[in-house]
């Protein structure tokens, strides 16, 4: 079983979302990020729960879907999961 390793760019992902629902609602903020990090944590004991990234050709960097956002992680060592971006589904990734 792996741990999940948050990067920086994740961090500021999250608070960027967290800060976007704010405008209308904390509450729902505060419940969507919760919501966001529960279906991180699956990630320890399923690490590829995911699919491939179609973006990449790399089989270690996958994504999960939550609401209209892919979580982007990457599968290493020892099943430790770095997550890497959280991304508006709306946005262009590239």
């Amino acid at each position: 079983m792996g741990k999940i390793i948050w990067t920086r760019s994740s961090l500021r992902d999250i608070k960027q979302i967290h800060e976007y629902i704010s405008d209308d609602s904390k509450f729902y903020a505060d419940r969507f990020v919760n919501r966001l990090v529960g279906r991180v944590d699956i990630l320890e004991k399923f690490p590829l729960t995911g699919r491939m990234a179609p973006e990449t050709e790399d089989e270690t960097i996958r994504e999960l879907i939550e609401g209209n956002y892919r979580i982007f992680y990457k599968v290493e060592k020892r099943n430790d999961i770095a997550v890497l971006r959280i991304h508006h589904a709306a946005k262009n990734i590239l």
